[in-house]
């Protein structure tokens, strides 16, 4: 089997080719893939894997996010919609598409960030992802806000092989968007 890694921001991506990866998502996460997870996901450079047959078997994508933690803005890579088709899981192809996003974080940003489920932490944290242990925060249409489910499933990289530049004394504070804000 060859399969074949492919980055692309999303203008540069058919239309034909965001609705295959939209349904990849879609069964990836056992349809418990919604509208706002997929605008989320958009916006920003996607790594995906075709099978031989051309056909989209594993995503993800990396979009930029505002974060501001002790008075400093950031400008962060945030990982979204990373999924594997059921049956090519367990094969590598996350890691494939996690390491060209790590990449694209690594020359671009101040360092990535993502929300991981319980079955993708694994992987993140395989890859260097650091949980983050401090407060999560989102400035919200009522202003500031606490998202206390979050401070348990953000994990953070460092960009470049630099420190990250955030400690944990201090919230992380994200830029609000409409559905889960992480």
């Amino acid at each position: 089997m060859t399969d074949r890694l492919h980055t692309a921001h999303t203008y540069a991506l058919p239309p034909a080719r965001l609705r295959e990866i939209r349904a990849l998502l879609q069964q990836a996460f056992d349809g418990d893939f919604t509208e706002k997870d997929w605008e989320h996901g958009l916006g920003g450079v996607h790594a995906y894997v075709e099978d031989d047959g051309g056909r989209v078997v594993a995503h993800g994508s990396v979009v930029m996010r505002r974060v501001v933690h002790a008075g400093r803005a950031h400008r962060v890579g945030y990982v979204e919609a990373v999924g594997v088709r059921a049956d090519r899981r367990r094969q590598g192809l996350g890691a494939r598409v996690m390491a060209a996003l790590e990449e694209v974080i690594d020359g671009a940003y101040d360092f990535g960030a993502l929300s991981a489920s319980a079955e993708g932490a694994p992987l993140y944290r395989s890859r260097g992802w650091q949980l983050w242990n401090g407060v999560i925060e989102t400035y919200g249409p009522d202003g500031r806000r606490r998202l206390p489910g979050e401070e348990d499933t953000t994990y953070l990289r460092p960009a470049g092989g630099r420190p990250l530049p955030v400690a944990e004394a201090g919230a992380l504070l994200f830029d609000w968007r409409d559905g889960d804000v992480l």
